[in-house]
């Protein structure tokens, strides 16, 4: 079980992890916000960590990214539990 802080870390490693990818593939908040059908401020304020993401926005910007949310997670929760 992760505690409280080690959930926030979870999800600030996630979408850092997530907005690592969105560079490598060299697209841009607006591609992604266009691709998953979000906003452009949403995909910017999650980035940010201004915005606490839902699972559904979670989903639609790894489908954007076209990744595996899951395996991502995974890589999150492994990296914070060391």
């Amino acid at each position: 079980m992760l505690n409280n802080p080690q959930r926030e870390a979870v999800i600030e490693k996630l979408i850092g992890l997530l907005r690592e990818k969105r560079m490598q593939k060299k697209l841009s908040v607006n591609e992604v916000a266009t691709r998953s059908g979000l906003s452009r401020a949403m995909v910017s304020r999650v980035e940010k960590g201004e915005r606490l993401p839902t699972i559904d926005t979670l989903l639609r910007i790894s489908e954007a990214l076209e990744i595996d949310l899951a395996r991502l997670l995974r890589k999150a929760v492994n990296s914070v539990r060391k």
